[in-house]
């Protein structure tokens, strides 16, 4: 009894231990995780100030740059109002100051054509283009960005002054153009391991991500998730973004933080699983070597009987055979066919028992009325068997063993006086026998231990009963036995459960 107290204080002892080392693993990573998460984040503010500075410093950059653009069409216009009064035959204007500015023009590229779209006159033009003799197809296209303007040399001739950005300009911009991909390329690269993405200022438009699956960013959905995500995790930040005006950062804890939160639950129960299978193949070994301790043990003590029964029955017949028969002789076969009986019993538990089909109906009625004969009168039996024969696969012998145990448990349980009832009961599959008693009854703490070997509430007693009862009924009847029900002070109701 207290074995099995002790056993099941030092039980919650070492759950609560456990339980103490998963909870502080848990808080101690989860503090882990919060630190590296406000880390990140003030990384990502850090990170997010300096774009800022970097954005202010590339919008000066690109103002300056549309200044140039602006002076660059000034530059343009007056240079194609030069060339328009160059060849105006008809304007009295002093030419003299348009052929300077013309001459001084060494970046902007002009083409003159005439009315048919053959080239007269070009000036500044790339290598690929200087040969040309027709305004057409890309070339078209490349000056086409700009109105032409319309020439009338006289004659009845019209031509036309086709333009475009001067080569300075074009190489400045082509500059400015890398300035902004590599700044996106900087945003991108140095997210500090977040996750991030810049949107414009209503959120209609990606204008960056970084530490994102790039093929995943083509899909809206993904892109959605990820800002919700982001939106509950941090607020976003703020910041003046080039050309585009205010602009926002939104940004999550990197992947990596989110695995290490699941990183400890993953951990327990990797060790649960080990420390399950290793308690699994531990108990089997356990059981196994029960079985061996019990088998051993039931056929040394059919062996130990054997000589004693076979010497009584010997001297049994030589008190037979006396001119006057011994008084006691019939009393004393009984009891050895009853030792013949328990040998059998032990015989059969250390081997592999054979099922046989046997009506199960006969074994409990003799086994219920040998055992009322031997008990006071003083307990009453209520058997309740129906009268068709019913066939089971059982060892008769072992079955009885577990009727006598039961049955001696309640009249223990019951004192110098009681009620035993037994009702048999069935279903398609399966046979019901429940066996009561009026006895003191089980408190609910000791059900779950009344068939472990050892246990008894008995100050006299080995407690292997109920244990032996549960072996032959699970092990060898593939059936079940448990305590179906049980008031202390009231009796309790064993059930065995066997199929068909």
């Amino acid at each position: 009894m207290n074995l099995y107290a002790n056993k099941k204080r030092w039980k919650w002892i070492l759950a609560i231990v456990a339980l103490l080392i998963v909870g502080a693993s848990l808080w101690y990573t989860n503090f882990l995780v919060k630190s590296i998460a406000e880390q990140e984040t003030n990384q990502v503010k850090m990170w997010a100030a300096a774009m800022e500075q970097h954005a202010g410093m590339m919008k000066s950059t690109e103002e300056f740059f549309n200044k140039v653009s602006e002076q660059e069409q000034m530059r343009v216009e007056l240079l194609a109002h030069a060339y328009r009064q160059v060849l105006d035959f008809s304007s009295n204007e002093n030419t003299g100051i348009y052929l300077e500015i013309i001459k001084n023009n060494i970046s902007i590229p002009l083409v003159i054509t005439d009315d048919k779209g053959n080239i007269m006159f070009t000036n500044n033009l790339p290598d690929d283009q200087k040969d040309k003799k027709v305004f057409d197809g890309e070339m078209r296209q490349a000056y086409s960005k700009f109105q032409p303007i319309k020439i009338n040399p006289g004659f009845g001739q019209i031509q036309w002054l086709y333009y475009n950005e001067s080569l300075i300009y074009t190489e400045l911009k082509a500059v400015l153009e890398d300035m902004i991909n590599h700044f996106l390329e900087e945003i991108t690269l140095n997210a500090v391991g977040a996750p991030v993405i810049i949107t414009n200022a209503d959120g209609t438009e990606i204008l960056s991500y970084g530490n994102l699956d790039s093929t995943m960013m083509q899909n809206s959905d993904y892109v959605e998730r990820q800002l919700q995500m982001m939106r509950s995790e941090n607020d976003p930040l703020e910041i003046d973004f080039m050309n585009t005006g205010q602009a926002y950062i939104y940004y999550r804890t990197s992947d990596l933080v989110e695995q290490m939160k699941y990183f400890p639950i993953i951990q327990i129960i990797v060790i649960a699983l080990y420390l399950l299978i290793a308690y699994l193949l531990f108990s089997w070994a356990h059981r196994s070597e029960q079985n061996q301790v019990w088998a051993g043990m039931a056929k040394e003590t059919a062996h130990q009987l054997g000589t004693p029964i076979s010497s009584l029955m010997g001297w049994v017949e030589l008190l037979k055979m006396q001119e006057e028969p011994f008084a006691g002789t019939d009393e004393m076969e009984k009891d050895i066919d009853r030792l013949q009986v328990v040998t059998d019993r032990f015989s059969k538990i250390g081997s592999v028992p054979v099922l046989e089909p046997t009506d199960i109906i006969p074994v409990i009625k003799d086994t219920m009325d040998y055992l009322q004969h031997r008990f006071s009168k003083k307990f009453e039996f209520d058997i309740k068997l129906p009268t068709e024969s019913l066939v089971l696969p059982l060892v008769p012998s072992l079955f009885r063993w577990v009727l006598e145990n039961l049955t001696k448990n309640a009249v223990d349980a019951m004192g110098d006086h009681g009620k035993i009832t037994l009702e048999l009961t069935e279903s398609s599959n399966e046979v019901f026998i429940d066996l009561s008693d009026t006895g003191k009854g089980i408190s609910k703490s000791q059900i779950k231990q009344v068939f472990k070997p050892g246990f008894t509430s008995k100050k006299r007693g080995w407690g292997l009963g109920l244990s032996l009862a549960k072996r032959i009924i699970e092990e060898y009847h593939k059936g079940k036995i448990f305590v179906k029900s049980s008031v202390v002070g009231q009796g309790t109701t064993f059930r065995i459960q066997l199929r068909k």
